[in-house]
């Protein structure tokens, strides 16, 4: 059996509140740390210091070879599972798929969810306040790529004192960036596991994102993104914003089970005048308002364009095999039926390009008529396979580690 080491990085598990779900981590505190700089970004630009905000789930192992990654998509966050107070209405965002029992079991993981550079919830970006200046970054905050959230991870890890990871895992914008740590670091990592992703953005999805920026960009109070030093907020834009992304991620089928052509207001009887309100329509406009009052602009701008120029074959002539050659770690792929931002054929080109750089993988594609958000939702076909993966990565390093074969 092997030894448990506990770690300032672990989360406490004891004295788990009773109203709390069983197979919850529990209540969860985020920390954070200001890695000094020079900090050099892909733009060229440099940042003298940055500070990244992280939570933790599980214990770190006296070899410190359990560590999993969660690496978040566009609207995530360092808060993927548990709650951060008993009051807290609902758990983090991937609290489905990660605790005791669950597909990232943290009775045999410890797992770091951490909130990218240039995100909006306590790392630095764009409404954190320029040392230069002592304004807001605002639009002046360098632009990211996704190696430069890899590279910032890096250096998490080594402050972990995680020289390897048992997995990076990721969905949507995540899965991009688990697959850019397979060959920025390869011998970093034993398994990347790629949920609902792809190696590049479709025209049709750059489409989608430059439509929802240019809501954000004309909304009055958008003020050249310089709003938060003139004391107003783009909540609009923001929110038209949402709701064209938030439709994205849905399924027609999807739209259609959950809410049809039902009435939130309104008649159709002859002989009434009476505005006619959809329950979809009042949906997207709960679910715009919402993003828009806990999210920065400037930070969602900057997401869709790393989203955007994301190309993982663009430095290796346009060849994804040629790509994958130089990754040394096990693949886990998923996608799901219904997906059309990132449909099945996007996962199957991943496949076909890891199939033909001899690198193992591992495919599903899981029926799901929820379209992208499949990722986050309860799926039995999807946990199951999720977790017979997982378990089998931690079986295969346990039975390393007996043999004495581990790296």
């Amino acid at each position: 059996m092997r030894k448990i080491l506990t770690t300032e990085a672990q989360t406490p598990q004891a004295g788990k509140p009773a109203g709390l779900p069983a197979n919850s981590v529990g209540i969860v505190e985020p920390k954070s740390h200001t890695f000094p700089g020079p900090f050099k970004l892909a733009c060229g630009r440099v940042l003298d210091e940055y500070t990244l905000v992280y939570e933790t789930y599980g214990t770190l192992n006296a070899d410190k070879s359990n560590g999993v990654l969660i690496c978040h998509a566009l609207s995530g966050h360092h808060h993927a599972a548990g709650y951060h107070s008993e009051t807290d209405k609902r758990p983090g965002w991937w609290d489905h798929y990660i605790g005791p029992g669950k597909p990232i079991d943290t009775n045999k993981f410890f797992v770091v969810a951490v909130n990218n550079l240039g995100g909006c919830h306590g790392s630095t970006g764009p409404s954190s306040v320029n040392p230069q200046t002592g304004k807001p970054w605002g639009p002046d905050f360098p632009p990211l790529r996704a190696r430069d959230w890899v590279h910032s991870q890096a250096q998490l890890a080594d402050l972990l004192g995680i020289q390897q990871w048992a997995a990076v895992v990721g969905g949507s914008l995540g899965g991009m960036q688990a697959m850019r740590w397979s060959l920025e670091y390869p011998d970093r990592l034993r398994h990347c596991v790629v949920i609902a992703s792809a190696m590049k953005l479709s025209a049709q999805n750059i489409a989608f994102n430059e439509t929802a920026r240019q809501a954000i960009t004309s909304d009055p109070d958008f003020r050249d993104g310089r709003y938060l030093e003139e004391e107003t907020l783009p909540r609009h834009g923001l929110s038209v914003a949402r709701m064209i992304g938030h439709i994205t991620y849905l399924s027609d089928d999807g739209l259609g089970k959950k809410f049809g052509r039902e009435l939130r207001s309104g008649t159709f009887e002859q002989g009434v005048e009476e505005l006619v309100e959809f329950q979809v329509q009042s949906y997207l406009r709960y679910q715009g308002d919402t993003f828009s009052g806990s999210f920065d602009p400037n930070t969602y701008i900057l997401m869709t364009r790393a989203l955007d120029y994301f190309d993982l074959a663009r430095e290796y002539n346009d060849d994804p095999v040629e790509a994958f050659s130089h990754a040394r770690c096990k693949f886990m792929l998923v996608s799901f039926t219904s997906d059309w931002r990132f449909a099945p054929e996007r996962s199957r080109e991943i496949v076909d390009a890891l199939m033909h750089a001899n690198i193992p993988v591992t495919y599903a594609e899981v029926e799901s008529p929820m379209g992208h958000d499949a990722f986050l939702l309860p799926n039995e076909r999807y946990e199951k396979f999720f977790s017979a993966y997982m378990n089998n990565v931690a079986r295969e390093h346990s039975a390393e580690i007996t043999s004495g074969v581990a790296k």
